[in-house]
C-alpha cells in the first residue's frame, strides 16, 4: 500500500486472530488511518462524557473532559512523556468486547479524586499513595467505565460489560512484558489523551491505552452497524430514491445520534437543589418502593436504655451524610470513647477487681464517636439485646 493504510483484508485478518509471528504483529500494528482516528475519537468522546458524568456524581464537583486526541504511539513513548511513578488501572473486557484497555493517571490526581470522594476537599493529599487510594479510584473508574460501556453498547448495538478494574501505583520503567500491567510494553499500540479537569483541584491529562486489534473490532463493528442502517433504509425496502452519503459522514452522523440521546442522561446528573441541601441527600430521601416489604418483615429489635446512667437527649438528628455508598470496600475503624482519665504508674499497679475509674465524662454526657480517630459524631449508649450500641445524637462539623 503507497499511504500506508491497512486495507480490508488485514482489518479482517486482525479482526479474525490472524498472524501469531512479532513481523505480522508489526504490520497489524500499522498507523492508523485518519477516518479510523475520527471515528476511534468520536466515540471515546461519547464515552468519556458518559464517565464524566458519573465523576461528577462521586466527587460533587465540576468535571471537565476535553476532547480526545488519537495517536498510535509505543512505550518508550509513554515513559519519557508521563510524570512517573503513575497509577495505572486496567479494565478488561467480559462480554461484547475482547481485550483490555488501560488509563494512566498522575498520583497526585488520584489523591485529589480519592480526597474528594471521602468527603473532604480536595486537599488532603500528603503522604503516599495507600491501599485506600487505589481501592477508591479503582471503584471510581468501575463508575466511570460502567457507564462509558453502556453507551458503548448503544453505539455497537450489542451488550458491552466490564470486570472490576484494578489499579496499582507503578513506575513506568519498571514495567515487564507478561506482567498484569504489561500488555503494551511491545509493539504500537492506540493513545487516546484527554485533558482533565476538575473544579480548582486537577488540570493534567489523562491516557486510555488501546490494542489495536481491539480499536479495529470497535471501528468494524460501528461500520457493520452503519451497513445495516443503510440497507434496511435501501431503495429496495423503502420504495423511494435516496441519494448517496458517503461512509464517513454516516459513521459521524450516527455517532452524533449516541451523543444525543446520551445528553438527557447527562443533564439529569447536574445539580438541581438548593445551595444550602447537600447533593447526596437526593438519593437518600427517596426510598424504592420494593424495598417497603422487606423493612415491614424485618424482626423487631429489643432497644433499651443502659440501666447504669440515667441519659437523656433530644430527638435523633438525622445527618447529612457524605457520598460513599460506591466505596464500600474501604475499612475503616469506629471507635467509641466512653471518657479518658490519667493515672499515675503506682495508681494502675494499685487496680484490683471491683477499682472504680472515674472518668472525665459526667453522667448524662453524650460520649464521643470516632472514626480512624478522627471525631465525628455524639451519641449515648443503648443495649441492643444482650450487646451495647450506641445511638447518634449529633454529628460533628468543623
Amino acid at each position: 500500500m503507497s499511504d500506508g493504510s491497512l486495507s480490508q483484508e488485514e482489518i479482517d485478518a486482525l479482526l479474525n486472530g490472524g498472524g501469531g509471528g512479532g513481523s505480522s504483529d508489526s504490520a497489524g500494528a500499522a498507523d492508523l488511518t485518519t477516518d479510523e482516528k475520527d471515528t476511534i475519537g468520536e466515540i471515546a468522546n461519547i464515552c468519556m462524557g458518559s464517565g464524566a458524568t458519573a465523576l461528577f456524581s462521586l466527587v460533587n464537583t465540576k468535571v471537565d473532559i476535553s476532547t480526545p486526541v488519537v495517536s498510535t504511539s509505543t512505550w518508550t513513548d509513554i515513559i519519557d512523556e508521563y510524570d512517573k511513578p503513575c497509577v495505572l488501572v486496567k479494565i478488561t473486557y467480559t462480554k461484547g468486547l475482547s481485550g483490555s484497555n488501560e488509563l494512566v493517571l498522575k498520583e497526585s490526581d488520584v489523591k485529589v479524586i480519592t480526597d474528594l470522594m471521602m468527603g473532604g476537599d480536595g486537599t488532603n493529599t500528603d503522604g503516599e499513595l495507600t491501599e485506600i487510594h487505589l481501592s477508591a479510584i479503582s471503584e471510581a473508574m468501575n463508575q466511570m467505565m460502567g457507564s462509558s460501556a453502556t453507551s458503548l453498547s448503544s453505539m455497537l448495538n450489542k451488550m458491552v460489560d466490564i470486570s472490576p478494574p484494578s489499579s496499582n501505583l507503578i513506575e513506568l520503567d519498571d514495567v515487564k512484558e507478561g506482567s498484569e500491567f504489561g500488555d503494551f510494553i511491545s509493539g504500537l499500540f492506540v493513545k487516546i489523551e484527554f485533558h482533565l479537569q476538575i473544579g480548582d483541584l486537577v488540570d493534567s491529562k489523562m491516557m486510555q491505552l488501546y490494542p489495536v486489534s481491539l480499536v479495529h473490532e470497535m471501528i468494524s463493528c460501528v461500520q457493520g452497524n452503519m451497513e445495516a442502517d443503510s440497507d434496511s433504509n435501501s431503495p429496495e425496502g423503502s420504495g423511494q430514491e435516496v441519494s448517496a452519503v458517503p461512509q464517513n459522514e454516516m459513521q459521524m452522523g450516527s455517532l452524533e445520534t449516541a451523543q444525543q440521546q446520551a445528553q438527557p442522561q447527562m443533564q439529569q446528573a447536574q445539580p438541581q437543589m438548593a445551595p444550602q441541601m447537600a447533593p447526596q441527600m437526593a438519593p437518600q430521601m427517596q426510598m424504592a418502593p420494593q424495598m417497603m416489604p422487606q423493612m415491614q418483615m424485618q424482626q423487631p429489635v429489643d432497644v433499651q436504655s443502659a440501666q447504669f446512667s440515667a441519659f437523656t437527649g433530644g430527638q435523633p438528628v438525622i445527618a447529612l451524610q457524605e457520598n460513599i455508598d460506591l466505596i464500600k470496600d474501604v475499612p475503616l475503624e469506629v471507635t467509641v470513647e466512653l471518657g479518658r482519665t490519667h493515672k499515675s504508674i503506682q495508681e494502675i499497679l494499685d487496680f484490683a477487681p471491683g477499682t472504680i475509674i472515674e472518668l472525665n465524662k459526667i453522667a448524662g454526657e453524650p460520649i464521643d464517636v470516632l472514626v480512624n480517630g478522627k471525631y465525628v459524631a455524639k451519641g449515648e449508649v443503648v443495649v441492643i439485646e444482650e450487646s451495647f450500641g450506641i445511638r447518634i445524637t449529633e454529628i460533628l462539623t468543623d
